[in-house]
């Protein structure tokens, strides 16, 4: 009697580190010779690559959001920085996504650094992720750390698991938002930052 196979459970795992013969491993796999002069210095750069791609897992969202007071007190309307680059990887296939963040808040008697939010993004984007999940933890993070009365986040991105493979529709771009706060109630407000927000056609 032949017993149904069964996924190696996590830990069961080997707690080995990934090298780069398992990159050489990869390429033989998917057809190819590792040892021709185009992929010789291949694994290297992938794993450079691949750490640089997922160095979000070392970022600490409160390191980054250090808030301070000087010149915050009295500003209290909202501040939003667009255009932030998002690059990062879908979780499922590890496949790139890409496109574009806007994030705002505003702010009760602490602000931060406006290149912060860039990093803020760029810590949750370097990981492993899908895009709602992205969203949500920028939101969240900055919301935990700077105390502000409300945040938005908006994200568009294109897919690569869906314009290269599956469906194969490209030029497809999947928006997503997260609204904390006063921007979850507050009518106007809520509508100041998706103007904001809004692509320049």
């Amino acid at each position: 009697m032949t017993l149904p196979m069964r996924a190696t459970p996590i830990h069961d795992l080997e707690e080995e580190n990934f090298t780069q013969h398992d990159w050489r491993r990869l390429l033989k796999h998917l057809g190819d010779d590792p040892s021709r002069q185009g992929l010789l210095d291949t694994p290297q750069r992938v794993e450079k690559a691949w750490q640089q791609w997922t160095s979000g897992y070392a970022m600490d969202p409160a390191d980054i959001l250090k808030v301070f007071e000087d010149g915050a007190e009295q500003y209290n309307e909202l501040i939003v920085v667009r255009g932030i680059p998002v690059y990062s990887h879908c979780e499922h296939h590890l496949a790139p996504f890409f496109g574009t963040a806007t994030v705002g808040y505003t702010p009760n008697g602490k602000i931060v650094g406006l290149s912060k939010l860039t990093r803020l993004v760029d810590c949750f984007a370097k990981r492993l992720q899908v895009q709602e999940r992205l969203t949500i933890q920028i939101a969240e993070a900055l919301m935990e750390h700077v105390e502000p009365l409300s945040v938005g986040v908006v994200i568009r991105c294109r897919h690569m698991c869906m314009e290269s493979r599956g469906i194969q529709t490209p030029g497809e771009e999947t928006v997503t938002s997260a609204l904390l706060g006063e921007m979850r109630t507050n009518l106007g407000l809520r509508g100041e930052f998706l103007a904001l927000a809004r692509e320049n056609k």
